[in-house]
């Protein structure tokens, strides 16, 4: 995996072949970098990645100059690996990691961030639920933003705060402010 932009560009990380992960896809990951890029300074964000995963988009953030990352993902050999993978890019002090079911997470949170961005298994009946419970626990910041991952068969248009949904080739993108 490498990271597309910022002062880590082209930098790669690994992850094993069993990792139990699906990767955003680099072609969805610009796709949504590009949109974020047109509304946001990522210097001035404090991020929340929900089913943190590979690490992918907590890196990318950092290397556009987040100012912290807060990662969690409830598999501890996914923590384990970020880790593991923070330290070698050298950002182990941008990432605050935290093994944990992600819906657990958000329903005990009390920090606001910028920006919460959660990428659930696209199976896992979870998307709408997530929603919620961010803006019921006011978990973003004034003109904050929440985005969610998902797959095609998951419709999150008629949640509070919706406000469009892009699709990059099977990954589709839906942005709540």
């Amino acid at each position: 995996m490498r990271i597309i932009s910022g002062y880590l560009k082209g930098r790669s990380f690994s992850v094993p072949s069993s990792f139990p992960s699906r990767p955003t896809t680099d072609f969805a990951k610009e796709g949504l970098f590009n949109v974020l890029g047109n509304q946001m300074d990522f210097e001035e964000v404090r991020v929340l990645d929900l089913f943190a995963g590979t690490g992918n988009l907590s890196f990318e953030f950092i290397s556009r100059g987040a100012l912290g990352v807060t990662c969690v993902d409830k598999s501890p050999k996914v923590t384990t690996w970020l880790k593991k993978n923070a330290a070698s890019l050298g950002i182990e002090d941008k990432i605050s990691l935290h093994t944990q079911d992600a819906l657990a997470f958000v329903q005990r949170a009390t920090q606001q961030f910028d920006l919460i961005i959660a990428d659930p298994p696209y199976d896992l009946k979870i998307h709408n639920a997530i929603v919620q419970t961010i803006f019921e626990r006011n978990l973003l910041r004034t003109d904050g933003q929440l985005i969610i991952e998902h797959g095609k068969f998951t419709v999150l248009k008629e949640e509070t705060n919706y406000v469009n949904t892009r699709t990059f080739g099977n990954v589709n993108f839906s942005f709540f402010k």
